[in-house]
């Protein structure tokens, strides 16, 4: 499979077909598998043979989802989980221990933040936050026990870009973990890995499955780190329905086809944006205003689908805009195949305070689109009615 182009690999990466000889994977909705002898059950659980045990542990959907990802990533190993904030608290927790340092990308989604600034400080582990558009600031960060650097590209919801070749040039200079979650992008338009990032995270949630039907989160990168990763969700218990496990496997057979819509309909709404009036200023990572639009066009095969923009008149003005909308719907949830608006000031971001917002370039204005897979036109006149 190592050789297929990646849309190939989300169409034939399956599991081994049964006696039945299926064409498509079945639902494997069991909780326990069965052995044929003591002895098989006594060589499983030692971990001498490669066995399902217990769908906690590991089941045949969740397999094949996490392959595929692993495959199109380019990453040793993976494993998948209840959701995409799962993902990232198996990932963070199997890492740290008291005393720890981390360093993160300030512009992150709202309860990642709240894992660092509330949930952290409970176990001793401490954090700094560096610019996402001044990368150089992450080694001026640099402790003596700083463990990782997390970062999302682009980022939620302010749509920066950040140069992966640079910063993995600063981490890997201190021996550090490097941490990326790739969910704006997936692994079609932008694999990290290639960048020197040592995991890989995704809300599976998004664009993986990309109707807003299920939960679902993966981690894919170096196999010694996943198999600490592995243990911390077994014993904690984080993991991904058979039957989510499935819905994504399928899913991903046409994530390149959606992505290429996404994508086309995004540049075409950011580009209809730029000449309005009343909006200050419009973020997309392949519109040539971009102020990362470079770093964007080297590491990203096309742009997303999330557009970000600004309205004059801040709190109010952005609500006026979402009640105004008619076909867009108001939602937080992002990635589906309808276009989604929110407003991240009073919703996923609304736990920070104005000041920290603005840090993170968060003005109480800004809007985030999730561009569907509609009529471009047809998204467009929406937003037009309700500018």
């Amino acid at each position: 499979m190592q050789n297929l182009n990646i849309e190939t690999i989300g169409v034939r990466t399956q599991l081994q077909r049964s006696h039945f000889n299926e064409h498509s994977a079945p639902l494997y909705l069991t909780s326990s598998f069965v052995f044929d002898s003591a002895e098989d059950l006594r060589a499983a659980f030692n971990e001498e043979t490669e066995a399902f045990i217990y769908s906690r542990y590991g089941n045949p959907n969740n397999e094949e989802f996490v392959s595929k990802v692993s495959i199109m990533e380019g990453a040793e190993a993976g494993i998948a989980t209840s959701s995409g904030m799962a993902a990232i608290y198996a990932t963070f927790m199997s890492l740290v221990s008291s005393g720890d340092h981390v360093i993160s990308c300030s512009s992150i989604f709202g309860a990642t933040h709240t894992i660092f600034t509330k949930y952290f400080p409970k176990i001793g582990v401490t954090y700094s936050y560096f610019d996402a558009n001044d990368v150089h600031e992450i080694e001026k960060l640099i402790k003596p026990n700083t463990k990782f650097v997390y970062l999302e590209t682009p980022t939620n919801p302010a749509i920066e870009v950040i140069d992966l070749e640079l910063v993995n040039t600063i981490v890997k200079k201190h021996g550090l973990i490097l941490i990326v979650d790739n969910c704006f992008a997936t692994p079609y338009l932008q694999k990290p890995i290639e960048y020197g990032a040592d995991i890989v995270i995704h809300s599976a949630t998004k664009y993986m499955d990309g109707q807003g039907r299920v939960l679902g989160g993966v981690v894919v990168g170096k196999e010694s780190l996943i198999r600490e990763i592995y243990l911390f969700n077994r014993i904690t218990g984080a993991s991904l329905s058979p039957f989510n496990a499935w819905i994504l496997s399928k899913s991903m057979e046409t994530l390149p086809l959606r992505m290429d819509r996404h994508c086309d309909n995004a540049l075409k709404v950011a580009r209809f944006l730029e000449g309005q009036k009343g909006i200050l200023q419009v973020k997309y990572p392949f519109l040539e205003s971009h102020p990362n639009y470079a770093i964007a066009k080297k590491q990203m095969k096309l742009g997303g689908g999330i557009v970000a923009f600004t309205l004059e008149g801040g709190l109010q003005k952005g609500a006026q805009f979402l009640n105004k909308l008619n076909m867009i719907k108001i939602s937080a949830n992002l990635g589906d195949s309808r276009t989604i608006a929110t407003h991240p000031a009073s919703s996923t971001h609304c736990k920070l305070s104005a000041q920290e917002r603005l840090q993170v370039g968060i003005d109480d204005g800004m809007i985030r689109i999730s561009v569907g897979l509609e009529h471009y036109e047809d998204i467009i006149n929406d937003l037009s009615q309700a500018l």
